[in-house]
């Protein structure tokens, strides 16, 4: 019998969502760093198969937010556990177990669904200290699964597949076989920018820039994509442009050369960079940027 549902993965910064996202689907649908907070949006990934469709919800990292803009990504997180029919909590084993951890498991003390804990990077430490810690966390008596994972090393994923769909009751087929995601082409555009911005700069610009797409347009077999990458201080924005031209430039290559791959196609991409003031806090501005306003506290 064909089965399928919705998956919500959920956990603080840097536990490997994005990661767990790509290695399910089998391509990169999310984009991925080692610093935290880099996903800002729910994210769907789509996974069928010939008896299966599963859809992955990544969810921005919970944290103590410091702008508006950390208060949606919280609040977009935090719904995802209402409209999903499983939750996946990922936890880092290689970081303590602290409070972020715990104001997680508080919220999700309040649903009824199957969660499952999800141990990410096991494969990274020895299993005298796994479980102690599995004990720990299954003193709060809400998972109904346990299961080490590595998504980065895709170990154990085909066990965790394979329990999911023993709790899932839905039969429709949502997407069509050949859809891994949901997301127009200029956003997917945009996060791989952002992507690349985040990889090459340090310190604050990581957490102060936005990427929107201005214009795509198509001259013969050439895709030209015109991008703005927003930063809040004059500072930041010779950062990103960096002496001569280079850093915005460096980020340009890396980024057309995977959306070249990822397109099929030659890209001509430009890219501006604008100063916005104090852009997390401006409701207007997170509007139009796609971060939605909260409608939970």
């Amino acid at each position: 019998m064909f089965r399928s549902g919705f998956v919500g993965i959920i956990g603080r910064p840097n536990a490997g969502k994005s990661t767990l996202l790509n290695s399910l689907i089998g391509t990169k649908i999310a984009i991925i760093a080692d610093k935290p907070q880099t996903t800002r949006n729910v994210i769907r990934g789509v996974r069928t198969d010939e008896d299966s469709q599963i859809i992955f919800i990544d969810t921005p990292g919970i944290h103590k937010p410091i702008h508006e803009l950390g208060k949606r990504m919280n609040v977009a997180a935090l719904s995802t556990l209402n409209g999903a029919d499983i939750i996946y909590y990922m936890f880092d084993v290689t970081a303590p177990l602290g409070r972020g951890d715990m104001f997680v498991i508080n919220q999700l003390k309040t649903i009824t669904k199957p969660i499952f804990l999800l141990l990410n990077k096991s494969d990274l430490i020895e299993k005298d200290q796994l479980l102690p810690l599995i004990e720990e966390l299954n003193q709060h008596h809400i998972f109904q699964e346990v299961i080490p994972i590595s998504a980065l090393e895709n170990d154990n994923l085909d066990t965790l597949i394979s329990v999911t769909k023993d709790y899932l009751t839905d039969t429709l087929k949502y997407y069509p076989t050949d859809q891994i995601t949901d997301y127009p082409e200029q956003f997917i555009i945009a996060e791989i920018i952002r992507e690349k911005v985040i990889s090459l700069t340090e310190e604050e610009i990581p957490h102060s820039i936005a990427v929107t797409i201005e214009k795509i347009s198509k001259k013969r077999e050439t895709l030209i994509i015109n991008g703005l990458v927003l930063v809040e201080r004059d500072s930041q924005k010779g950062i990103i442009i960096g002496k001569n031209g280079r850093m915005l430039k460096a980020i340009g290559t890396q980024a057309r050369k995977e959306l070249e791959v990822r397109f099929g196609t030659p890209i001509f991409l430009e890219l501006f960079v604008r100063v916005e003031k104090n852009w997390r806090n401006k409701a207007t501005k997170l509007q139009q940027l796609g971060y939605l306003k909260p409608e939970i506290d």
